[in-house]
């Protein structure tokens, strides 16, 4: 067990929802925490933000059903590359990783464990296709004697998921009663993000190098988290239960997301007794968690930052390319947060500065 008082780390992502919570949970714990935004592309300030770490907790990731393939890559996989570059150039002794359990299933007729991969039509969704390579680029840098460490949360839910997550934006619509029916085939883990936080520290404390943990919580259908959801709010439950191939003939008409559809095949259910029995990873009811997001989705409607776009989002705005967009924020002071920009903030100062030429 290291000595907390005396470890300094690490955080990418920590304006993100669980990155947010890892870091709080590390301060907690007395450790060091840095947890500045550094574009994950900049491998000398990821370096200089690493000095005399002990530790890195990489949480930044791009979590999306709708974002391009090449975003998804850039941050997902090429971020992880370079975060594990400047790693072993700035010393760092330890990493974390933070994937997902969609690397390690979902299986058909019982939850998926760390043994387990996710079955081949899956990667068809890009957002799962690019956090297996990422997984695979740390699994295989433990390989070559990295002492790094994977995580792969479930369905984490509480408060703070205010961008909101795909998961966040799916509390909303029930919350908002925005949602009559649910998929039959499929189910979540739900699981406290206050649990997955610690189980990140856990890895720190505990983890062996070159294994994955699951940090999972509870099974549910999806009908099951969609009456818990409206209960807490109070709002009829959604009672229109769609076959699956229904929800697949809805994406092909653009209906629905596709790859939200893709996903809702089997019931993404697992088992975190490895990270019960290594790492002493004891996750407590969902229930709280809950009520707990469902308080913050009452409290923000439309997330906290409903005016602020990705990167690219702007890029694709304002005709730029995505490195223009971050040095001219850079440059100018506009603030990046949890990895997206206020898009009315950037146009007046685009203006300003284009006015000025």
């Amino acid at each position: 067990m290291p000595d907390w008082g005396g470890m300094r780390v690490y955080v990418t992502g920590a304006s993100g929802f669980i990155g947010a919570h890892v870091a709080r949970t590390l301060r907690e714990r007395g450790a060091e925490v840095r947890d500045e935004w550094i574009e994950l592309l900049d491998g000398a300030a990821l370096e200089r933000a690493m000095a005399g770490c002990d530790a890195v907790v990489h949480v930044a990731a791009l979590y999306s059903y709708d974002a391009h393939e090449a975003s998804l890559a850039r941050v997902n996989i090429e971020g992880t590359r370079s975060v594990l570059d400047a790693a072993r150039r700035a010393g760092v002794r330890r990493i974390v990783h933070t994937s997902t359990a969609g690397t390690c299933g979902p299986v058909p007729g019982r939850p998926a464990t760390e043994e387990d991969g996710p079955p081949e039509w899956e990667l068809a969704v890009p957002y799962k296709r690019t956090k297996l390579a990422a997984e695979r680029l740390v699994l295989a840098a433990a390989r070559d004697g990295l002492d790094a460490v994977v995580v792969n949360p479930t369905t984490p839910v509480g408060e703070g998921d205010r961008m909101p997550t795909p998961t966040g934006r799916m509390v909303r619509r029930v919350v908002r009663g925005g949602v009559r029916g649910y998929v039959a085939t499929t189910g979540l883990n739900l699981v406290d993000v206050h649990d997955v936080a610690l189980g990140h520290a856990l890895a720190l404390e505990r983890g062996r190098a070159g294994e994955r943990y699951l940090l999972g919580g509870a099974d549910l259908s999806l009908e099951e988290v969609f009456v818990a959801i409206a209960a807490l709010a109070g709002r009829p439950r959604p009672r229109l239960r769609v076959p699956y191939g229904a929800a697949r003939a809805a994406a092909a008409l653009g209906l629905v997301n596709r790859n939200e559809v893709q996903l809702a095949r089997l019931p993404m259910f697992f088992s975190s007794a490895k990270a019960e029995r290594e790492l002493g990873y004891r996750p407590g009811p969902v229930e709280p968690a809950l009520a707990r997001a469902v308080a913050d989705a009452l409290a923000y409607p439309e997330g906290e930052m409903p005016n602020h776009l990705t990167p690219e989002e702007i890029a694709a705005e304002h005709k730029l390319d995505r490195e223009q967009v971050i040095r001219f924020c850079v440059e100018h002071g506009v603030p990046i947060f949890q990895g997206r920009v206020d898009k009315t903030l950037f146009a007046a100062e685009w203006q300003k500065a284009h006015a000025k030429a």
